[in-house]
């Protein structure tokens, strides 16, 4: 029997964290519109905070499927941007501590790597496993962004209501921690963005706010999010600015358009399967765009 805990290291001068949450991202799995990715860097760029724990990269990162980057300066290596997955102690605006976890996700010992983390909740007596990203969907950017929510406990959900049903996706690393978190009774919530397609190889800040939005609901944590809104803002002023230019563009928003409000005012009458939802996707057609997307950031190496 392996030991989870040799997978890291951690930092013995710490604070109090019983009852402390922890937000859960690692890079190379989905992000749609980089959703996720922008919530770590807000954080981060926002709010001071110190490593408190270190994962050992060196046995769960396949370093020829991604090659970290070197420096070579005129006649020798100067630089090497080690990769690193690493815990971070963070406080919101009223001091509430809070950790994040962020980095590659791991190539491999995806188990031990899930143990790991758990073993970290119940050392530090952590009451929550937050994690969130970007998906792409056939959603206009002129819409509300939905939000698909799952959790260890059907509670934790709360409003939140799916577009799904049962589909198979791929898997991930932050996924199998929230289903063996959730196996051993601890509480565990993911948020997915549903970001607009055709903008899912983008930066989206709409997407980054509706994230956090979520996540600080969930949590309770309070977190500004002003820069973040007002980046998101500059970008849907440009995405209007783009699609105004185009007719070809301003049609297929146009369809997306006709197609969510068929489906919203369809959910608000009391047979759901009134209206005409024809032109609705359906899960199969959800999971094949969810699969091309997968497709795509391989194909560009992320």
């Amino acid at each position: 029997m392996f030991d989870p805990e040799e997978l890291y290291e951690v930092d013995s001068e710490l604070p109090e964290l019983s009852g402390a949450v922890l937000l859960h991202q690692l890079d190379g799995f989905v992000d749609a519109g980089m959703a996720a990715k922008t919530v770590t860097e807000h954080l981060e760029s926002r709010l001071e905070h110190t490593v408190v724990a270190r994962f050992d990269v060196d046995r769960l990162v396949d370093y020829r499927a991604r090659r970290p980057m070197m420096t070579f300066d005129v006649d020798h290596w100067s630089d090497y941007e080690a990769p690193e997955l690493v815990v971070r102690l963070f406080h919101d605006e009223a001091g509430t501590p809070f950790l994040l976890l962020t980095g590659p996700e791991p190539d491999r010992e995806w188990e031990r790597y899930a143990a790991a983390v758990r073993s970290l909740v119940e050392r530090w007596q952590l009451r929550m496993v937050v994690s969130a990203y970007g998906i792409p969907m056939g959603a206009p950017h002129t819409r509300p962004l939905g939000v698909t929510a799952h959790a260890s406990r059907a509670e934790l959900i709360g409003d939140y209501q799916s577009v799904f049903n049962r589909v198979q996706v791929p898997g991930s690393a932050v996924s199998l921690t929230e289903l063996r978190l959730a196996e051993a009774g601890h509480d565990a919530v993911g948020f997915a963005a549903h970001v607009p397609h055709y903008l899912a190889q983008s930066r989206y800040p709409a997407a980054g706010v509706t994230l956090l939005g979520s996540i600080s609901r969930m949590t309770g944590l309070s977190i500004p999010d002003e820069a973040l809104v007002e980046s998101a803002r500059r970008t849907d002023s440009e995405i209007a600015r783009q699609v105004a230019e185009s007719d070809e563009v301003a049609e297929v928003v146009a369809a997306l358009e006709r197609q969510y409000d068929a489906f919203v005012d369809a959910k608000d009458k009391e047979n759901l399967l009134a209206g005409d939802v024809t032109q609705m996707p359906t899960a199969e057609e959800l999971g094949a765009e969810f699969e091309r997307f997968l497709a795509e950031q391989q194909e560009r190496g992320e």
